[in-house]
């Protein structure tokens, strides 16, 4: 029997778990939705971990027959953490979509490091996890006082597999308010709180923890001497190909010419897009740009919206099966049916407004998967410029899917080359790499022909003018 890798990707919506053999290619795949359940000691929210962890052995038992599981990585979602104390978790996890106690967020306020030491926004509900452990130690002081480490998700995964604890740098740097980037240490909030002690010793992304406790071997069948690498925050996995190896440092891609990728869309719950040369100087914190820590703790420039959950909310569920043709773009662009932002709680250049339909309402499924694409193509293309992205573009991620998404893109941006991935997981590939570095896989990315449609420009230009409008309204 192979020998093989499972990749557990845990994001917002949706878990994963792929095997993958050395070569990179998928043995095997299983998916489950990502639910979060309410009650208990919070009137907030909590992940459901014992859930996925039930969920994870039971499908480890099954991969264990198709191959020999000598490697576990956990990849998750950011702004995440857990407090556990030796015998486990002395709180719940707590999911970061809601709002925390209002004076306790402004205590928080008062306390949080500035942007230019985090390069971490202000943002709502729970996204700076320094604001979900303050909330934690204030309203559960016996608890939080229990707590051995403060884990990021990643790391909570390892913990329970191998028992190891460890920090590292992509989850800590992931808009959390308690990482310096351009330092390379805790922020002066986790020394404010005196929170140092509770973090563990850092350890790269790709370093071997320890083996899988015995017991857990002889439950799920993977191989007794199966190691648990430290893990990573997903949208850092997806950037892993385009940074430098951190053992021999030639980059992932040779390719140094106009087509190598310079900037990184990733798209999910969240599109991110990240720019690889990006100036930090340009970041603004009221538009929820921030910089990422990426795996060898280098700032990356960054600015996101929450693209997955928007287009989710205008396109509705019955439109997911009713993929639009370009005539029905063209009809809605004809027609001057524009979505305003924004239709998420969380996050965005454009967070704190209500979303809202200007012209025609789409009248079909169909129309309405045309508007939400072309609402997160217009998102995208913002985030782009604000962002100053230059060099050649690539997508990965669920956006890959859609037909019409990169073709509109391409449209916009005719100084970017854009590419779509052929690996629809960059998170997966980037688990994949965090054991194999050195032994890049072939990833395919196509060349994307800008979508011919009549009257693009126009239609861009008229949604960023009621766009600016109603910021100054």
């Amino acid at each position: 029997m192979q020998d093989a890798l499972a990749v557990l990707d845990i994001g917002k919506t949706n878990l994963k778990l792929s095997l993958l053999d050395a070569a990179g290619n998928t043995l095997a795949e299983r998916r489950r939705p990502n639910q979060p359940l309410h009650g208990g000691p919070y009137r907030y929210a909590r992940h459901d971990v014992d859930g996925i962890w039930a969920w994870l052995l039971a499908t480890l038992r099954d991969f264990s027959t198709l191959a020999g599981i000598t490697v576990i990585v956990p990849i998750t979602h950011g702004a995440t953490a857990a407090l556990v104390d030796e015998h486990g978790l002395v709180l719940p996890v707590l999911d970061y979509e809601f709002a925390l106690d209002p004076q306790l967020d402004a205590d928080y306020e008062a306390l949080r490091p500035p942007f230019a030491e985090t390069y971490s926004p202000s943002l709502p509900t729970g996204l700076n996890l320094g604001r979900q452990l303050y909330w934690l130690a204030r309203t559960y002081p016996a608890e939080f006082a229990r707590a051995r480490h403060i884990l990021a998700y990643p790391q909570y995964w390892a913990w329970r597999l191998c028992g190891v604890a460890a920090t590292e740098v992509t989850s800590m740097g992931c808009h959390t308010d308690l990482w310096q980037p351009l330092a390379g240490r805790p922020s002066s909030l986790v020394d404010r709180l005196q929170w140092n002690a509770l973090l563990p010793p850092q350890y790269p992304a790709w370093a071997a923890l320890g083996t899988v406790h015995p017991a857990l071997a002889a439950a799920t069948g993977v191989r007794p001497e199966c190691q648990i690498l430290c893990g990573i925050h997903d949208s850092n996995a997806s950037l892993l190909q385009y940074v430098c190896n951190p053992v021999n440092r030639p980059l992932c891609n040779p390719d140094l010419g106009r087509n190598t990728p310079r900037t990184v869309l990733s798209t999910g719950t969240w599109v991110i897009a990240a720019a690889l040369d990006g100036d930090l100087g340009l970041l603004q914190e009221s538009a929820d740009m921030l910089a990422n820590v990426d795996v060898l703790g280098q700032a990356v420039a960054c600015m996101r919206f929450m693209g997955g959950r928007e287009f989710a909310e205008l396109a509705g569920a019955a439109a997911v099966a009713e993929i639009c043709t370009i005539a029905d773009l063209q009809l809605l662009i004809d027609q001057g049916s524009l979505a305003l932002p924004c239709f998420a709680s969380a996050g965005g250049p454009f967070y704190g407004r209500s979303g809202s339909i200007v012209g025609k309402t789409p009248q079909t499924p169909r129309q309405r998967y045309a508007l939400a694409t072309l609402y997160c193509v217009l998102m995208t293309d913002y985030c782009l410029d604000v962002l100053h992205a230059e060099g050649a573009l690539v997508i990965e991620g669920s956006f890959t899917g859609n037909p019409h998404f990169a073709a509109l893109l391409a449209g916009l941006r005719p100084q970017q080359t854009v590419f779509v991935s052929d690996d629809s997981s960059g998170t997966t590939y980037g688990g994949w790499l965090l054991r194999h570095w050195g032994r890049q896989r072939e990833v395919v990315r196509q060349p994307v022909a800008p979508l011919a449609i009549s009257g693009w420009d126009r239609y861009r230009n008229r949604w960023r003018q009621l766009c600016t409008q109603t910021a100054s309204a």
